[in-house]
């Protein structure tokens, strides 16, 4: 079981490091379900989620950014009927930092219903 969806997100600075090739390359395997693409000369993840209805797509919606406000870190989204894109990226450093995959790894709990094992671990 992968323990990003349990670690928190540190404060960045502008001088904080992006992950490396090899970092990437080990922590990609833990958030398979996300495309690392390039947007505006930045590096991002993004990953789209589907749901039945707008209703859970806002719950969803909701959900990632009660999370992103938890964790001091947001990401862009965007809620359309039965679906909803997240992005993370590091605004400061434009750019990836772990934070961005230990948010996707948080996202994807939240989408399979293990969101509560991430809240409680995170008040432990």
């Amino acid at each position: 079981m992968s323990t990003l969806p349990f670690e928190r997100c540190v404060a960045c600075r502008r001088d904080s490091p992006r992950v490396t090739e090899a970092e990437i390359a080990e922590l990609r395997p833990e958030i398979p379900d996300w495309e690392l693409l390039e947007r505006d000369g930045i590096a991002r993840l993004e990953r789209v989620f589907s749901f039945s209805n707008f209703a859970d797509a806002l719950a969803f919606t909701n959900r990632v950014g009660a999370l992103a406000e938890t964790e001091g870190h947001h990401p862009a989204l965007l809620t359309e009927w039965g679906r909803v894109t997240v992005t993370w990226w590091t605004h400061k450093i434009r750019g990836l930092h772990r934070n961005d995959f230990i948010m996707a790894a948080k996202t994807d709990a939240l989408a399979t219903g293990r969101g509560h094992l991430v809240r409680d671990q995170g008040q432990a």
